[in-house]
């Protein structure tokens, strides 16, 4: 027989109803699980412990009550208002609770589920703990000491639409293994910390406000992690946010300020988590987010404002991960990362810092991508003892002081970043810092780049632009400078300081207000490729003691002569042109250089010495001294000779002995008569026939497209078609850039670089479209490749290079691709035979001779190489040439007393197996024999 469930019943508490309770202490003895008390206005002045499963509700008018608050006030014998026991599940409404005194606690739930929504709990704390869980809404919590609310419990609590108001002391203490969410509410005026979290307690905050912090708004210790979205933490003491990471958890008071303290001397070890998703920290009187120990914190879409102290600081073995945050008005750096702490962040703005931008010391790590510091008081970037910075994407403006300054033994890596408007260097090098700075550009700074430390420099393809000085100045450290060029500089292009030997290679250094490279006394270094034009003093100048080796460089209407040379300079001037210049050279009487094959046209007074059967010799150069030019204006007269130009005749037969490549060389050698043709029409004074120089390579890899594109622009200059003929390789990453407004200016200094010569874009079918669409900065990058072509027609010939299908595809993908390229050269796999001659000029070039078996083996391997993705023709004849010298090493060394046939030849023995494709061929077995 089922026994039909009894329905709930309801007490009433005073109000003069008849029967009611004169407390609640009585009405909850006669309580049953399930049943309400209803609870009239007043003040009930008890302690009153929960143990089973009840409602407690206000009676208000509607009901027959009075109008006012239901006061639980405590009895003053040292015992909490209310306690709810272990596995009771209560509902409490519109509860107004008083406790016996701040420091006290006012409410302690023990155990057991309760719902609390409004009312207030005042002169007190609430306690959560044991296995307790608690979801609170509307309700008013305020007048406490130490802490306003204690969590620790395996349950969950759940603050919404709650505020918690004056506590003198921390706001909550969030500890144990307790589950904390807080939605829409504000934690105010607390005299310490807003909200602590230990140990493994785990709190999430959603729409939240937290103002007038005493100290911290929120304090993270040991295990215990925060996650914070779209919350305001204003107005703090101390730091908005600290997160300290410890091995284990400190056994302090928790209801005392001073566990605050307490928990503060760290270990290191174990780790606290915070992560904060569009967030504002503002006006903290110390740091914004702090982070020590062994920590961790995340910031997404955030914004850091107005702090006392730094945006964010990172020490000891801190990680920080960082995206789309803004960091303005600091008081100190906007953030510092020291010890061994990592940093990464992207799409992140520091603006307006009273200090640096980014301070990096001890062993740090941070990485910076895609970001902006802007109007730093001090230098915007500033790394010092072993730290590590990685910068890419950058825009670094405004600041009275370096752009970047590197000290002690910092490393980093600076890529496609914009430095500009500096009172200082843009970048200054100092001590033993290790640097590499990739596509920088560096405009309106005081001096560009100053690399005067003792640490290795690499500079690969840089802009640098308005100095107020110098453009460059390297100093006595393993310098080298690759590409790039030097724009309109004050005083001088580049400066080689005393002591320094850097190489420079494919440097262009333009409109100097100075002059183009000067060299102190004492240096070395090495310049190949160097173009210097229009300086308004000399192009180069070295002074007494000065030397290094000038080699295939070219300066072009100096205002003062080409090359001056004080005291007693002794470089090596190899190969150096001359154009249009008053004086190619000048020289005081006790300058030794040594002059080889330089060229003057267009020179009013050509003074390159006479050096015919004494190519290489020191001469002297006594001022004023006039020695025949080697060419002058007017060329033709006697006397007189014509620059050194290549034999097109020679080039097509240097064309010729290429292997293979039957069909491309008839292609050439076509387009040569048609180049011909049109050359001699226009000297005829007759309008050229249309003709598109530009050409698609398609063929696989290892064809010998980049080799062919070489040879053709020296063709083209040959024919007088190009101006040099020099050849600038290019690919995706040297035009795209990374962020919007990067991708136009990266590849307009790329072609820039190929004026006068050929542009060979590699692998160029990457610049087309992605399927789907998407901000693909390729497509800009083809749009000003296009309207570059259209500019200047006649200055660069632009050729692209690919696969066939993937080739095709992209000329497809834009009209003006179509319109300009109309001509593709097929580049076709090499056979057999001729991956076996490519292996043999590769033995003739290394002194090494093969014998017939070798041949024959090497035929054999070859014919079985599958021909897929992985075969890299010409590329993988290489690496079997590799291979073989490598296990012909391992041959010969088992020999005693080997002869010279031994060491030369090549066997049948050295031939790799072929194994899966060529690429396999580098193993060497031991032991071969």
């Amino acid at each position: 027989m089922t026994v039909p469930a009894q329905p709930a019943a309801t007490h009433h508490v005073g109000g003069g109803i008849p029967g009611a309770h004169p407390g609640l202490a009585s009405a909850l003895a006669a309580a049953a699980e399930g049943d309400e008390i209803r609870i009239a206005p007043g003040v009930y002045r008890e302690a009153v412990r929960i143990e089973r499963g009840v409602a407690l509700r206000v009676l208000g008018e509607e009901a027959g009550g009075r109008s006012g608050a239901v006061v639980l006030a405590a009895p003053g014998d040292g015992r909490p208002a209310l306690e709810v026991a272990a596995g009771a599940r209560v509902v409490v409404d519109a509860l107004v609770v008083e406790g016996e005194a701040a420091d006290r606690p006012a409410v302690v739930l023990a155990g057991g589920r309760t719902e609390w929504s409004g009312g207030r709990i005042g002169t007190g704390r609430l306690e959560v703990h044991g296995d307790a869980a608690l979801a609170m809404t509307g309700t008013v919590l305020a007048g406490a000491a130490l802490a306003g609310v204690l969590l620790r419990t395996g349950g969950a609590v759940a603050l919404t639409d709650c505020r918690l108001l004056g506590t003198d002391g921390t706001g909550i203490v969030a500890g144990g293994s307790t589950r904390v969410e807080l939605l829409r509410t504000c934690i105010r005026d607390t005299t310490g910390s807003a909200l602590r979290v230990r140990e493994d307690a785990a709190v999430t905050l959603r729409e939240c406000l937290i103002d007038g912090a005493g100290r911290s708004g929120l304090l993270v210790e040991d295990r215990g992690s925060a996650r914070l979205t779209d919350c305001r933490v204003r107005a703090c003491g101390s730091d908005a946010v600290r997160v300290l990471g410890s091995s284990a958890a400190t056994e302090a008071p928790e209801t005392a300020e001073t566990a605050e303290t307490a928990s503060s001397r760290e270990t290191g070890g174990g780790g606290g988590g915070v992560r904060l998703h569009d967030c504002e920290l503002s006006g903290a009187g110390g740091d914004s987010v702090r982070a020590d120990g062994r920590s961790e914190v995340e910031l997404a879409f955030c914004t850091l404002r107005d702090s006392g102290g730094s945006g964010i600081s990172a020490g000891d073995d801190a990680r920080i991960r960082v995206t789309g945050t803004r960091i303005a008005r600091t008081g100190a750096a906007a953030v510092v990362v020291h010890g061994s702490a990592r940093l990464t962040a992207r799409e992140t703005v520091i603006r307006a810092s009273a200090a640096n931008g980014l301070v990096a010391t001890g062993d740090a790590v941070v990485h910076l991508d895609d970001s902006a510091l802007d109007e730093c008081a001090y230098s915007p970037v500033h790394a010092g003892d072993s730290a590590e910075i990685r910068l890419r994407g950058l825009r670094i403006t405004r600041t009275p002081e370096h752009g970047t300054h590197l000290v002690a033994g910092a490393r980093a890596i600076i890529e496609s970043t914009w430095i500009s408007d500096c009172g200082m260097s843009g970048v200054d090098l100092a001590d033993s810092v290790r640097a590499e700075l990739r596509g920088v550009a560096v405009h309106r700074t005081r001096n560009g780049v100053t690399a005067a430390g003792h640490g290795p420099t690499l500079l690969h393809g840089c802009e640098i632009a308005d100095s107020e000085r110098a453009a460059a100045v390297l100093g006595p450290g393993d310098q080298e400078v690759t590409g790039g060029s030097l724009v309109r500089a004050g005083t001088a292009g580049l400066v080689v300081e005393p002591g320094a030997a850097p190489r420079v290679t494919g440097l262009e250094i333009r409109d100097a207000a100075g002059s183009g490279v000067v060299v102190a006394g004492g240096a070395e270094p090495r310049l190949s490729g160097v173009r210097i034009l229009r300086p308004a003093k000399n192009g180069l100048i070295v002074d007494s003691g000065g030397g290094g080796v000038f080699e295939e460089c070219e300066i072009v209407a100096p205002g003062f002569p080409a090359v001056h040379l004080a005291g007693s300079a002794a470089p090596v001037l190899r190969r150096v042109r001359v154009q249009d210049a008053a004086e190619d050279l000048s020289a005081d009487p006790d300058a030794d250089p040594v002059v080889e094959e330089c060229v003057s046209v267009r020179v009013g007074s050509p003074q390159w010495p006479q050096l015919a059967g004494a190519a290489g010799r020191r001469t002297p150069l006594p001022a004023g001294a006039e020695h025949a030019g080697a060419a002058t204006a007017g060329a033709g007269a006697d006397g007189d000779r014509e620059e050194p130009e290549e034999s097109l005749d020679d080039l097509l037969g240097e064309l010729g002995t290429l292997i293979g490549l039957g069909r491309v060389k008839q292609d050439v050698a076509s387009l040569v008569k048609l180049m011909r043709m049109v050359h001699r029409r226009e000297a005829a004074g007759l309008a050229a026939p249309p003709l598109s120089r530009h050409l698609v390579f398609a063929g696989n890899p290892g064809t010998g497209k980049t080799t062919v594109a070489r040879l053709y622009g020296r063709i083209l200059a040959a024919v007088g078609l190009l101006e040099r003929g020099h050849l600038v390789e290019a690919d995706r990453s040297s035009l795209v850039g990374e962020y919007v407004g990067h991708t136009g200016p990266k590849t307009q200094r790329v072609f820039q670089e190929a004026m006068g010569g050929v542009l060979f874009i590699d692998e160029a079918y990457s610049l087309a479209p992605a399927a789907g669409g998407g901000n693909d900065f390729a497509q800009e990058a083809v749009a000003t490749l296009v309207k570059l072509m259209e500019d200047h027609r006649d200055a660069v010939v632009v050729i692209v290079a690919g696969y066939p299908d993937e080739m095709e595809h992209f000329i497809d993908s834009n009209p003006g691709l179509a319109s300009r390229f109309n001509r593709t050269l097929l580049f076709e796999d090499y056979d057999d035979a001729e991956l076996v001659r490519i292996v043999e000029q590769h033995a003739a070039s290394h002194q090494y001779e093969l014998t017939e078996d070798a041949r024959d083996a090497l035929g054999a391997h070859f014919s079985g190489v599958p021909r897929d993705h992985r075969f890299g023709n010409g590329r993988s004849a290489r690496q079997v040439f590799q291979a073989m010298t490598e296990r012909q090493a391992y041959r010969v060394a088992e020999i005693e007393a080997p002869s010279e046939a031994d060491l030369i030849t090549l066997t049948r023995q050295d031939v790799p197996e072929a194994v899966g494709a060529v690429g396999s061929a580098g193993a060497v077995p031991g032991g071969a024999a």
